[in-house]
């Protein structure tokens, strides 16, 4: 159950990235409700956040959700906003995958 928390927070967390994202492009009172949605986003992912840290070691929650929220925020840049694929981009996203289930698989 903790590491379903931990998940859900790292999701809330790429989505106020992807809220932030869309308020940027939005034009007047359209990006107010954008605002709203990544103030609603960021308090849910804490809320997560806090909740797992119950049952996690705080240095392993805390790099497992900014590792789910950087690599999701970073394919959600490329798939939504047209942020580039390159080489080492994608190499680099692999490896903080693969550091993410290692911290994961070595924690209790």
């Amino acid at each position: 159950m903790q590491w379903l928390l931990l998940m859900l927070a790292g999701l809330a967390e790429v989505a106020f990235a992807f809220c932030l994202g869309k308020a940027r492009l939005a034009a007047g009172p359209a990006s107010g409700g954008w605002y709203a949605a990544f103030a609603g986003c960021a308090a849910l992912s804490f809320y997560l956040l806090n909740r797992s840290l119950a049952f996690l070691p705080l240095g392993t929650a805390y790099a497992v959700w900014t590792g789910i929220g950087a690599v999701g925020t970073a394919v959600l840049g490329i798939v939504a906003f047209g942020d580039p694929l390159t080489g080492p981009r994608l190499f680099f996203l692999t490896l903080l995958i693969g550091s993410v289930l290692g911290l994961k698989a070595v924690s209790h």
